[in-house]
């Protein structure tokens, strides 16, 4: 040990942010470890790092008494009064135990505790980096596959994509570049974990704020977002101004920003929805592309009953009810759809 390993602490507090005293005082704590684990525990030890020179110094406590029973824990007042002349019987004193070869152990102690630092400060930095980053889409390439999670490599750090945030219906390979969403970080023992999704609807959402700037600007709103990944999704949007056609400028011109997003979700059905505060108007609109004749809703239960005309029916539910599901959804609301014919009946019947 030098001054050479305090000079490195202050270039390490300056470039790395680690305050000097904090790695001091780690090294100090390894370096009693050291001492015991090499040297024994019977004393009463403490190791000194002088923070001027980097000098190493082991120091045991010692009872000053007439009659030593005990050379680890006692010291005779002859040989005490040498290290302070002032000393007396069953006073306690610092005594220099340093061993002849303990320097080597300190510098490979010193070292290891600076590396572990180190690992440690670039881990909360990369928490600290992907914390602030929840909530954006990010790009990387599919590092390895393990287990069916999939892990993407982000430059510092790894990201995890487990098997309910990846597309049932993609394919994923080793080498692959891919846009997920990130939804948590989690600071872990073994560093962050950054966990991130395709499936995530706000994964949508980011991509139409990537794609339509009257979205990134707050032009318009998305309202509400009903997905069933790598199926179909619909979303629903506003704009507080009149003259801005919300739906038109999800679409894009030829719509080319839509068909982006399609592409990016591999094909993916996206429909857009205008949001609308009156229920009635909004459910009618959630079930497009099919017509709807009438919705009356029942506000205590939060239901709606929607008649379509008969060639629409199955248009309306949409396959294995997926329509009628992802409508449902988007407006939270319950929906009962029936066809043209089967109110009449119903009329009829309760007439």
């Amino acid at each position: 040990m030098s001054q050479e390993l305090i000079i490195a602490l202050r270039e390490l507090e300056k470039e790395r942010g680690i305050p000097q005293k904090a790695l001091i005082e780690a090294i100090k704590s390894a370096l009693n470890t050291a001492y015991k684990k090499n040297f024994g525990t019977s004393q009463n030890v403490s190791v000194e790092l002088n923070q001027i020179t980097g000098e190493v110094q082991v120091f045991a406590q010692k009872r000053v008494t007439d009659d030593v029973t005990d050379v680890c824990l006692e010291i005779s007042l002859d040989e005490a009064a040498e290290i302070d002349p002032t000393v007396a019987v069953d006073d306690v004193i610092n005594v220099e135990v340093t061993p002849s070869d303990f320097g080597r152990i300190a510098a490979q102690t010193a070292k290891q505790v600076v590396v572990q630092k180190l690992r440690e400060a670039e881990r909360s930095l990369i928490f600290e980096e992907f914390s602030e980053r929840e909530g954006e889409i990010v790009t990387g390439a599919i590092q390895r596959i393990e287990a069916k999670t999939i892990i993407i490599n982000l430059g510092r750090t790894e990201g995890i994509m487990l098997p309910a945030d990846q597309i049932f219906s993609e394919r994923y390979d080793v080498g692959q570049r891919i846009k997920g969403y990130i939804y948590e970080v989690k600071n872990t023992s073994k560093g962050p974990s950054v966990f991130i999704s395709r499936t995530h609807p706000y994964f949508l959402k980011r991509l139409f704020e990537l794609e339509v700037p009257e979205i990134y600007e707050g032009l318009v709103e998305i309202k509400t977002i009903a997905r069933e990944a790598g199926a179909r999704s619909k979303i629903s949007v506003y704009s507080m101004d009149e003259k801005i056609d919300s739906v038109g400028a999800c679409v894009g011109p030829r719509g080319i920003r839509v068909q982006n997003i399609v592409n990016e979700l591999n094909g993916e059905k996206i429909d857009i929805i205008k949001y609308h505060k009156d229920p009635e108007k909004f459910i009618a609109n959630a079930l497009s592309p099919s017509k709807v004749l009438s919705v009356e809703i029942d506000a205590e239960g939060k239901k709606a009953r929607v008649i379509v005309p008969d060639y629409q029916l199955s248009l309306a539910i949409g396959k294995e009810g997926q329509n009628a599901r992802l409508a449902a959804k988007l407006t939270g609301w319950k929906i009962d759809i029936k066809s043209e014919s089967q109110a009449e009946e119903e009329f009829e019947y309760d007439a």
